[in-house]
């Protein structure tokens, strides 16, 4: 049994979710996708921005949907904004690019959904572990991070 922050949060909460750990190294959303037994809209990647020097919000975008740069620096207030270096990515998240979730930060961040998670029933993100992905219900996941703001942020 793997154990991450993700799955104790998950678990803490007492909300049922599968692992699923891919074969061999995953090079595509597509592929993600297909091995999970999912359409890519379904796999929701958890994209982290740096606002300035020590503040960061994370993003969660379903499929090959694109982050909308203005709409999200319009929501945030903020003039500038970039995406987040994998070590920052590491110090702030506790995990690695590619196994990033909203789930079980060592600190909390503002955290925004776009729409386009919650049109799927089920989804899969990050489990904290590379290669290894957390399946569960969407609306689960929406119920797992309080105080998340949902709206439209893609193009």
């Amino acid at each position: 049994m793997i154990t991450t922050p993700v799955t104790t949060a998950l678990d803490s909460l007492q909300i049922q979710y599968r692992l699923f750990t891919h074969p061999g190294p995953v090079s595509s959303l597509e592929q993600a996708a297909a091995e999970r037994g999912q359409r890519p809209e379904q796999v929701v990647r958890s994209i982290l921005f740096r606002l300035d020097q020590c503040r960061f919000a994370m993003v969660l975008v379903a499929g090959p949907s694109q982050v909308d740069w203005r709409t999200l620096r319009k929501q945030l207030g903020q003039s500038r904004l970039s995406m987040a270096s994998e070590e920052e990515v590491l110090a702030v998240t506790g995990y690695q690019t590619g196994a990033v979730s909203p789930l079980g930060l060592p600190q909390p961040l503002p955290i925004y959904i776009d729409d386009s998670v919650s049109s799927e029933e089920e989804v899969s993100l990050g489990s904290g572990l590379r290669g290894t992905t957390v399946i569960l219900r969407t609306a689960d996941l929406l119920g797992a991070v309080p105080g998340a703001v949902l709206g439209h942020f893609r193009s």
